[in-house]
């Protein structure tokens, strides 16, 4: 079964972070606890918060809605502690979902990406992929192969 989580608006970049990973990481803001314990349930999300007061609803300590506190503010820091906790793979499914929307990314023929995108990347790069809902387009540019070397140096130091 595919985890999927709704991350509590304090940990935005941790949503990104798991986004990347390929996994569904939805953010909801200016929802209140109870909106977000309700949505979570809902939807059979596991509720990702800062949030140590979500955490001592009586919903989380029987296990009914699953929670995990995430203690670091550091983004990098909160997907170690996410993965190791939620016994995730950095290979799930990298580059496979929208970083700003969470929605999955289509592969975008180059023909189609011609005009779309700025001509030097036009003519250097041959995959493009496409969110399906914000139709933001991504390639495998030098933003890319960063976002590629962290993955590898955060699988690196969790022996993951």
């Amino acid at each position: 079964m595919e985890v999927t989580f709704l991350v509590d608006v304090n940990a935005v970049k941790l949503a990104r972070w798991l986004r990347l990973l390929g996994y569904d990481a939805k953010v909801v803001s200016g929802a209140d606890d109870n909106r977000l314990i309700a949505l979570a349930l809902k939807e059979g999300r596991v509720l990702l918060t800062r949030d140590t007061q979500i955490m001592l609803r009586r919903i989380v300590t029987i296990g009914k809605l699953k929670a995990l506190l995430v203690q670091v503010d550091d983004p990098k820091l909160q997907l170690n502690q996410v993965v190791t906790a939620m016994g995730l793979s950095f290979n799930y499914g990298p580059f496979t979902r929208c970083l700003e929307c969470n929605q999955p990314l289509v592969i975008l023929s180059k023909e189609d990406a011609q005009g779309l995108v700025p001509p030097y990347v036009f003519t250097t790069q041959t995959e493009f992929k496409q969110c399906s809902a914000c139709k933001r387009i991504y390639w495998r540019g030098t933003h890319w192969q960063n976002m590629n070397r962290e993955i590898e140096q955060l699988k690196a130091e969790t022996g993951l």
